[in-house]
C-alpha cells in the first residue's frame, strides 16, 4: 500500500514538473510536433500516477491481492516505457525510440485489465 502511494505521488510530481519543463524550457527549442509528443507523455504519466495512487488506497482498505499489486507494477513499467520513450524521442528526435512506446501501452492495458478482474472478483 505505502509503496504504491509513494510511487504514485512521485509520478504525479514528476508529471507536473515535466509538464512545466515542456511548457517553459522546451518552448521554441523543439518543434511543435515534439512538444505535442512530450505533452502526451506527461498526460499519460499523470493518468497512471492517479491509477497507482488508487491501487495503493485499495490495497490499504481491501484484502491484499496480487492482481492489484501486478496492476500497480505494470502501470509503473508502462509509465517508464511509454512516457519515458516519448520524453527521450521529443528531446533526441530519434524516431526508432517510438518502437518502445507501444510496449508501455500494452503494460498500461494489462494493468487496467488486472484491475477489472480484481473488481469483478472482489467488489
Amino acid at each position: 500500500m505505502k509503496t504504491f502511494i509513494i510511487i504514485g505521488a512521485i509520478n504525479a510530481f514528476l508529471s507536473v514538473a515535466l509538464g512545466a519543463f515542456g511548457a517553459h524550457a522546451l518552448e521554441g527549442k523543439i518543434s511543435a510536433k515534439y512538444i505535442e509528443t512530450w505533452n502526451t507523455g506527461v498526460q499519460y504519466q499523470m493518468f497512471h500516477a492517479i491509477g497507482i495512487l488508487i491501487i495503493g488506497v485499495m490495497l490499504g482498505n481491501l484484502a491484499p491481492s496480487s492482481l492489484l499489486s501486478w496492476s500497480g507494477w505494470l502501470m509503473l513499467i508502462g509509465t517508464i516505457l511509454f512516457s519515458g520513450s516519448l520524453y527521450v524521442l521529443s528531446l533526441s528526435g530519434i524516431k526508432v525510440l517510438g518502437a518502445i512506446t507501444p510496449l508501455g501501452g500494452v503494460s498500461f492495458l494489462a494493468a487496467w485489465v488486472l484491475m477489472i478482474i480484481f473488481a469483478a472478483k472482489n467488489l
